[in-house]
């Protein structure tokens, strides 16, 4: 379980920080690929960054405890992303059902968060 538990943490920590720092840098990159909107509100903007900011403190404490033993602390992060998940996954399929908008990378993103929501559970279960 270690094993699965660590490539799990080191491909949430890739994928949340490079999204978190492109966030930071190029909200209207990340805006247009994953939302298809191509001008973005100077609010959305500082909206986009402090996700961003939220998505490199998860990417980073996910890499920190790629190696720990199950222990209190990394149960709670465990959860911490699974809850991230599936509020993505549900967030983002409102957006392109509901909203009807969406990029190119819309559903692709749902279908990640979606694949890490149920290994995250499957690895909380094996626990």
């Amino acid at each position: 379980m270690y094993a699965k538990r660590e490539i799990f943490l080191i491909i949430t920590s890739s994928a949340e920080a490079s999204t978190g720092l492109g966030l930071i840098f190029v909200p209207s990159v990340l805006f247009s690929v994953l939302l298809g909107v191509e001008s973005s509100t100077v609010d959305a903007m500082v909206v986009g960054r402090i996700a961003g900011a939220a998505l490199l403190a998860i990417g980073v404490a996910s890499w920190l405890a790629r190696t720990d033993d199950f222990n209190p602390s990394l149960f709670g992060l465990l959860v911490g992303i699974l809850i991230y998940n599936l509020a993505v996954s549900i967030l983002l399929v409102y957006v392109g059902v509901i909203l009807k908008i969406g990029g190119d990378l819309l559903w692709p993103t749902v279908a990640f968060h979606a694949i890490l929501a149920v290994w995250n559970a499957l690895l909380l279960r094996g626990n």
